[in-house]
């Protein structure tokens, strides 16, 4: 599940005087007659984005309960400021008030009906939620954005949504298509490779799982998948390789734990 990070924090200065020294009073700068006044939107927009950056600085942490005050507060500022609805439906969901969050994250859908991360992050819950159907039209749409910079990621999303109705030759059309735009989505490689390992085509899966291994992100189900694809194809050297990283990399593991019950004599 991919969500979008907004700042983290915000620095605040205060400026002290020193001693009994007296500063000359500085006139104000001359308005500019070319610059626009602030409108009320945008003030209204800039309170509402001050209070989601607090209620970010909150969720990190992990002040849940201060983080929905702030982001109710920035709601209530802009009812139509995408990134606090954002955030809003996500701390409902972490709090598991599922109807708020779908609210919200539909509300976010609504205002930005042509992005790409609202419609993931959409398609992302419904997912969640067992309403794949429902789903996989949010994930082409957020595709479908030509200024969405990680269309790998709902592609990834829909890949894994789709496994979920066993939906397994669109699920490898989707990851095939994430990892042709983004060749390190490290998601969709270890993704695609489970999937050919499972349609017994282990050649295959044994080609995508190095293009993960190189990427350096090994984890106690890839290593093991690799050493069930090698088990399959013979190459028994290239197993006992897997099974040694494993048990070095990961030990206390469950999948080390398995493995070591399987290759124990």
């Amino acid at each position: 599940m991919r969500r979008d990070r907004l700042l983290p924090c915000l620095c605040i200065m205060v400026l002290a005087l020193a001693g009994c020294h007296t500063s000359p009073t500085i006139p104000p700068p001359p308005s500019d007659p070319k610059l626009p006044a602030e409108t009320k939107a945008q003030k209204a927009q800039s309170a509402a984005d001050v209070h989601t950056r607090l209620a970010q600085h909150y969720i990190d942490i992990g002040n849940l309960q201060g983080a929905l005050e702030k982001v109710k507060i920035a709601v209530s500022d802009d009812p139509t400021y995408v990134p606090a609805q954002t955030v809003m439906a996500y701390i409902y969901e972490r709090i598991n008030d599922l109807p708020n969050s779908e609210i919200h994250y539909r509300r976010a859908v609504e205002l930005q009906p042509d992005k790409g991360d609202t419609n993931n992050n959409l398609g992302q819950f419904l997912c969640r939620e067992g309403k794949v159907q429902e789903s996989l039209p949010y994930f082409a749409k957020a595709v479908a954005d030509p200024f969405y910079q990680t269309p790998d990621v709902a592609l990834t999303n829909q890949g894994v949504c789709q496994l979920q109705i066993n939906d397994r030759v669109n699920a490898e059309t989707s990851f095939r298509e994430a990892v042709k735009r983004n060749p390190n989505n490290a998601t969709a490689l270890l993704q695609i490779t489970n999937l050919l390992y499972l349609n017994q085509r282990y050649f295959d899966a044994s080609a995508f799982l190095q293009r993960f291994d190189a990427l350096g992100q090994a984890t106690p189900d890839s290593l093991k998948l690799g050493y069930e694809i090698e088990s399959r194809l013979g190459n028994m050297e290239a197993a006992q390789n897997y099974t040694k990283r494993l048990l070095s990399q990961f030990p206390d593991s469950e999948q080390a734990q398995a493995l070591n019950q399987t290759v124990r004599p």
